[in-house]
């Protein structure tokens, strides 16, 4: 492990900090459109019928000889990108950190991922192994460049900006996921006068995420800077790398008791994320059209949403800022459970509600955690950040799914998070920042 020194202010001048800055922000801009517009609406319905097509007569695809069901081939590639990814960061973010040569590391996960996100345009007819294939390596590359892409967040802003930092970026990617949703529902609900199939539409919103992920991320790539380690090593291999990050992490308990809040809670927030969809759906019954219209929505008051709270953190400080979203999340939730069906108003009111928080959560938890983290260990630590972001997040789907299995109701199971709201922010609450930030060897900002 790399040895704990105090940390200094950047050396770079205010103008090289802000430069570095604005290109951060575009590295948000460039890979959230992948987020929307593959993960969240296009690439589970298209790839589930490219496996449909490729079904026996049981309705089972066999990959690698294992019979699976078609319907379940998007949730278990996306699991396995998952565990993939888990594996891969721990090993990158030490590399990063004692080499000091971030930038070539996100530059190959960035495009690593953008070309697999490009390539989705050839998933026609049968090709679901090509498709999981793909998914699966687009998904991991993400999940490795957004850890080295936040681990440069306190190498490009003193403490007394980052909260406001790290909300510009996450408002510039939900800006861009609208920017680009908007131009993809143009494309795919005209696609005849378009003159091109369906299917053929979505190949194109598909390839041109990876597209656009692949020319923004020249903007980040050519302003950010490296900052050389001193006294480079090599990585260990494997889990024996996981191991030592994790016994790292154990010398500095204030920062795993907010890693664990922001694990309770986040996993509250991606279920929410994940599964209101479905409850619009099933238990609403509306339509697919409504869904996207909310899912719209939901990006643009999120640019809103977390350019706020990043002001409000400036005032009450990051910690209070995110306690208070969560109380947010917590009454949202309950106003969820007593929608009528059948009411597109009301759902599109519950979408704003979530819009309104889920960018000043996510933007200030970030920003908070990136005080906790001890000088040098910045990839490393990130790593474990992202895991807990993305490699974690399984509890609130299983709670959510065995909830309507023992109640038969999609209100019982949308009520049943507000409990990661709840224990998360009493664990959080909990948390002495100020003083978890001293043990870190970092300086603390006036308001935290």
């Amino acid at each position: 492990m790399g040895t704990d020194t105090v940390r200094t202010p950047p050396a770079d001048g205010a103008a090289e900090l802000k430069s570095q800055q604005r290109g951060w922000y575009f590295y948000d801009w460039a890979c959230s459109v992948y987020s929307t517009s593959v993960l969240t609406v296009f690439l589970g319905p298209y790839l589930t019928s490219v496996a449909e097509s490729a079904a026996d007569a049981g309705g089972y695809v066999h990959p690698l000889g294992i019979p699976v069901r078609a319907g379940s081939f998007f949730a278990y590639s996306v699991s396995l990108s998952v565990i993939v990814a888990v594996l891969v960061m721990p090993l990158v973010g030490a590399a990063a950190d004692r080499t000091g040569r971030k930038k070539p590391l996100l530059a190959a996960a960035a495009y690593l991922g953008a070309t697999a996100t490009t390539a989705m345009f050839l998933l026609d007819g049968d090709r679901y192994l090509l498709g999981g294939a793909l998914l699966i390596v687009a998904n991991a590359a993400q999940s490795v460049a957004m850890m080295l892409y936040n681990s440069y967040l306190p190498q490009i802003a003193p403490p007394e900006q980052r909260d406001a930092v790290s909300s510009r970026g996450w408002a510039f990617g939900y800006a861009a996921g609208s920017l680009v949703l908007v131009a993809n529902l143009v494309l795919y609900t005209g696609h005849d006068s378009f003159g091109v199939s369906e299917s053929t539409a979505v190949r194109i919103c598909l390839a041109s995420a990876g597209l656009w992920w692949g020319a923004f991320a020249l903007i980040p790539l050519t302003r950010l800077r490296d900052r050389r380690s001193a006294a480079p090593e090599a990585a260990l291999p494997g889990f024996r790398q996981l191991a030592a990050t994790v016994r790292d992490m154990r010398r500095h308990p204030l920062t795993l008791a907010f890693l664990l809040a922001y694990l309770v809670y986040n996993d509250g927030i991606q279920t929410v994320i994940s599964q209101a969809s479905v409850y619009g759906s099933e238990e609403l019954g509306l339509g697919q059209s409504t869904l996207i219209g909310a899912i719209l929505l939901v990006q643009v008051l999120a640019v809103a949403g977390a350019l706020t709270m990043g002001r409000l953190a400036r005032i009450y400080g990051a910690k209070r800022t995110i306690l208070g979203s969560l109380v947010a999340w917590t009454l949202t939730l309950a106003a969820g459970y007593f929608l009528p069906a059948g009411a597109p108003v009301w759902f599109f009111v519950l979408a704003a509600g979530i819009g309104l928080v889920l960018g000043g959560s996510q933007a200030l938890s970030r920003s908070l955690f990136s005080h906790l983290v001890p000088p040098g260990k910045e990839a490393e630590y990130f790593s474990a950040y992202e895991m807990s972001d993305r490699g974690m997040s399984w509890l609130g789907p299983l709670l959510f799914g065995l909830t309507y299995q023992l109640t038969g109701s999609y209100r019982d199971a949308i009520i049943s998070l507000v409990g990661f709201f709840v224990i998360g922010f009493a664990l959080l609450a909990r948390v002495p920042v100020r003083r978890a930030i001293e043990e870190a060897g970092n300086p603390v900002p006036d308001r935290i």
